[in-house]
Order: structure tokens, then sequence, then C-alpha cells
């Protein structure tokens, strides 16, 4: 900031004093940058519990957005999530015609196979659900925290969304 404070006084003499005094007061630490990052090779968990359909769409565009960001390779980068709360329903099949849009979206972010669904057994059948009446590309598993662990100990990030 200093230095260009005063390439901006030399350039400018005192002429470009007020236009100074204007560019810091409207951004007083200077003006962000972007930095490029590679993201490639990422493994995350994200821990599932929301209670409505737009909270569960806004962590499937997460989820999708992480997964461009890394590549799409499924060689290189997987994401999990863990489903164990609230959004068990809309992936009932009974429920299928009020949830479509959800659950063809979340199905089709599983094509690429760097995304994969799983949902908690025992917190399916709190909902009263059993294995069959979920959509065929989600894996039941038995118990969310122990998968969640699971993931963890074989280095994936944890990610929670509530």
């Amino acid at each position: 900031m200093m230095l260009r404070t005063l390439l901006l006084l030399l350039s400018t003499g005192l002429a470009g004093l007020p236009a100074l005094a204007a560019a810091e007061e409207e951004a007083p630490w200077g003006r962000a940058e972007a930095e490029a990052i590679d993201y490639s090779g990422q493994k995350v968990v994200f821990d599932v519990a929301v209670d409505s359909v737009e909270r569960m769409d806004n962590v499937l565009s997460r989820a999708s957005f992480l997964s461009q960001v890394n590549g799409a390779d499924p060689f290189d980068n997987a994401i999990t999530l863990v489903l164990h709360g609230d959004e068990i329903p809309f992936f009932a099949v009974e429920n299928f015609e009020e949830h479509e849009e959800l659950v063809r979206r979340a199905q089709d972010l599983t094509l690429n196979g760097v995304i994969e669904f799983r949902m908690c057994r025992e917190a399916a059948g709190f909902h009263d659900y059993e294995p069959n009446d979920i959509h065929g590309f989600v894996t039941l598993v038995p118990m969310a925290e122990a998968e969640i662990i699971r993931l963890q100990n074989k280095g994936h990030a944890y990610l929670q969304y509530r």
C-alpha cells in the first residue's frame, strides 16, 4: 500500500493528492487480488443434516462446485455426502414426485464417480424408511457418525452442513 501511494504521488505530483485521498477513503486497505490455486487431490466428507429442500439444494451446489474446482477426476478426488437429518425423506422413493427435481440433480452428480451419497440407516429408520424405500444411488450405512469417522481416517476432510 505504501509503495502504491508513493508511486501515485511521484507520477501525479500534488495534483494526485485528492485522488489518492478518495481512493484511500473508499478502499483504505487497497483492493483484493484473486489467487489461482490447484485444488486437485482432495477427499471430502460432507456431514449433512438439513431441514429444507432449499438447504439441501445448497449442499448439492457446494458439492458440485467443489467437484468442478477439483477437476472432477474420480481417480484424484472423492466427495461423500453422509445424510442423517430431515433431508432423508427427500430421497425416499415414495416422495419422488414431490422432490423429483432435487433427487434427479443429486443422482446426476453421482455420474462422474466423484460424488457419492451415503445415508445413516438408523436415521432413516427414525423416519420409518428401510433401505428398499430409498433411491438406489444412495448407499445406506449403519451409522452416520461412524461412517464420517471412517472416511476421516481414510484422509477425507470434514465439512458440516446444518
